[in-house]
């Protein structure tokens, strides 16, 4: 099972990060954070994947008020997925035609769902970004949404000021992302522990008998 939870980890990070390169790629609008990152790259001497990273590292810096513990999965995700996107955007071409473009767009946001049910299926850890916004939630007291909200608008606004790409491509990353990840929980959940909690209802413990010991 650690073995193939690595796997899962260092596979989904790196595939995570070649989809942010075909996206950027793609031209057609990019995640709220990548919108940040490139945004930021347009005026500082570093690569797309180094703000990227050194993007992830502020942020986990950010957990030491908020008392959150990085994992190996939290700490794989700043290096891997950096160098990744790097080597994507090194690899891959800038496409002209416009019906190739909105394909590799499609593409990319499938992938990175795919690339997300891997590293989160994993169970090693979040990535740094995903950490801020449960140690704020856990600190505050507000919701979910209203954190993760404020954070995505925050950083797509600041990108977009920056000189980041904005387009139909962040439409449809932010509408596709949460019903493609559902969709491919189930493959993962057989596999890997990372989702086994996610979506169960909590146990009743009048219904179990009082000699079982249903914890796992």
């Amino acid at each position: 099972m650690l073995f193939r939870r690595l796997v899962a980890l260092y596979s989904g990070l790196w595939l995570y990060g070649f989809s942010m390169a075909v996206m950027v790629r793609a031209g057609l609008g990019l995640d709220p954070w990548d919108v940040f990152h490139q945004g930021v790259a347009e005026h500082v001497p570093l690569s797309f994947g180094a703000v990227t990273a050194v993007t992830g590292a502020v942020v986990l810096l950010a957990w030491i008020p908020l008392r959150q513990r990085p994992g190996l999965g939290t700490v794989s995700n700043i290096v891997v997925i950096g160098l990744s996107v790097d080597a994507g955007l090194w690899l891959l071409p800038a496409w002209e035609s416009l019906p190739v473009r909105v394909a590799a767009m499609l593409a990319a946001v499938v992938l990175n769902a795919a690339a997300t049910v891997l590293y989160i299926g994993a169970g090693m850890g979040p990535g740094p970004r995903d950490g801020l916004m449960t140690g704020l939630v856990r600190r505050t007291g507000w919701s979910v949404r209203l954190i993760r909200t404020t954070i995505e608008v925050t950083v797509l606004v600041t990108g977009w000021l920056l000189g980041g790409s904005v387009g139909i491509g962040t439409l449809v990353y932010a509408f596709g992302i949460g019903p493609l990840i559902q969709l491919m929980i189930p493959a993962a959940d057989r596999y890997l522990p990372g989702f086994h909690t996610v979506g169960r209802p909590t146990p009743n413990p009048a219904a179990e008998p009082s000699t079982a010991d249903s914890r796992r």
